[in-house]
């Protein structure tokens, strides 16, 4: 049955590449296959999720998280359809869409979670920055299959495009908004016309020319993907510390004493410490994943692009108890977990480790030719020789320690740095 919720403008492939006669997946299938079988896609499971990779065994990594991720999305697209009025059998939000956009939205995290994420920003800083979400981008549609006769990227569909593009805003115009260079939140300037075939160029309206309100421009997969991701982290973030013993009763206990919660919200932390004590918080937790799916519910609204595309004409809004329930798990990973001294400490060495390895690299890859060393694998060295703005010879440098795991990240700097490391047998 065909779905109606779709036009060929959602379906516009960037570059326009016919499907092959024997195909019998759709646009959004074939995407969603080939995230999953993506490199990056299968180094999600060595890069940090809360726990440095390696630290413990039952921890969840880029990759679980993400496959958690997309298993949300689809559950609320199904319950969507399941009790929405304004959906039918044959008009609703494609779960293999939204599942493609929910495995792909942590593909450009780099190694070492979030302080990785900060420090490359902070050493890309004149460079354009660098943010997550924009080398998710920048992974799908340049540097996934990148070979010579070749087209780049995955060639994705419009609707996946803007799934994906959780920010819109360009680091230049917040550059330009705030008179600083943003921490998060943007796309790199030459991803502008990736955005611009989000939309078709259609001009904005004046309340959507700042960043903060172009950011706020998402399609309802988007919408779905952010909460999903909220609904994963929030929850499985607390279970993780609980097993990892950063929180306890005694620890949520002192915490909220030092909070000013509502009655709601110390409810919630009665009933966390009751499932504690008793042994019984993972399936606490996962029930609570379906009281957040059911919070969801579908609003038409009318806006820009709205009249383009269906995509752009819902809102998903979430049940405020839901809301609430979320930000205080968040508020107390945050505190309980994110700033202990045993993380804090591993996120200074992590930035350390990252800002040595991005000017050894640096050096040896953007000098004088006479002088470098071979410290870079021949292909990445090549592509870096290919660039002729020093800008676009940052930004490939980036790529390369932005894709590493955390474990390659730590021997490529035990093998510039530790005398007593590496052998020339070895490869990076």
């Amino acid at each position: 049955m065909q779905n109606s919720f779709y036009s060929d403008f959602d379906l516009q492939r960037f570059p326009e590449t016919p499907c092959a006669e024997e195909e019998y997946r759709n646009a959004f299938q074939i995407e969603r296959d080939r995230i999953i079988f993506a490199y990056p896609f299968r180094k999600l499971q060595s890069k940090t999720q809360v726990f440095q990779s390696g630290e413990y065994d039952f921890y969840r990594t880029r990759l679980t998280h993400s496959i958690e991720v997309a298993k949300i999305g689809r559950s609320i697209c199904q319950y969507l359809q399941s009790t929405s009025a304004h959906l039918e059998a044959d008009f609703y939000i494609d779960p293999d869409l939204t599942e493609a956009i929910c495995l792909a939205h942590d593909l450009g995290h780099p190694p070492f979670g979030h302080i990785g994420e900060r420090k490359l920003n902070q050493l890309m800083a004149e460079e354009g920055g660098f943010e997550g979400n924009a080398q998710t981008l920048r992974i799908l549609t340049e540097l996934l299959y990148e070979r010579p006769s070749r087209t780049k990227g995955i060639a994705p569909t419009r609707a996946l495009l803007d799934g994906v593009l959780k920010y819109k805003a360009l680091h230049s115009e917040w550059l330009e908004d705030t008179g600083q260079a943003p921490n998060h939140h943007f796309i790199y300037d030459e991803q502008v016309d990736w955005r611009d075939a989000v939309t078709a160029k259609e001009p904005r309206p004046p309340e959507l020319t700042a960043p903060k309100a172009i950011n706020s421009l998402k399609s309802i997969e988007c919408q779905i993907m952010d909460w999903a991701d909220d609904t994963a982290y929030s929850l499985h973030d607390i279970v993780d510390g609980i097993h990892a013993r950063y929180i306890t009763v005694g620890s949520i206990r002192e915490w909220a004493q030092n909070q000013e919660l509502s009655q709601e919200e110390t409810d919630h932390i009665d009933k966390l410490c009751s499932t504690i004590h008793k042994g019984s918080y993972e399936p606490y937790f996962g029930s609570r994943i379906g009281k957040f799916v059911h919070g969801c519910t579908l609003h038409p609204r009318r806006g820009f692009l709205s009249e383009q595309t269906h995509r752009h004409a819902f809102d998903l809004q979430v049940d405020s108890a839901v809301e609430i329930e979320s930000r205080l798990y968040k508020r107390m990973a945050l505190d309980l977990i994110f700033r202990s001294t045993q993380i804090q400490q591993i996120e200074f060495k992590g930035g350390y480790l990252l800002e040595k390895l991005f000017y050894a690299l640096k050096e040896h890859a953007t000098g004088n030719n006479n002088q470098r060393l071979k410290i870079l694998p021949d292909a990445v060295r090549q592509l870096i020789d290919n660039e002729t703005e020093p800008r676009a010879r940052m930004r490939r440098l980036c790529d390369f320690i932005a894709g590493l795991t955390d474990g390659q990240a730590v021997r490529i700097y035990k093998r510039l740095f530790d005398p007593g490391f590496g052998s020339i047998s070895e490869l990076v």
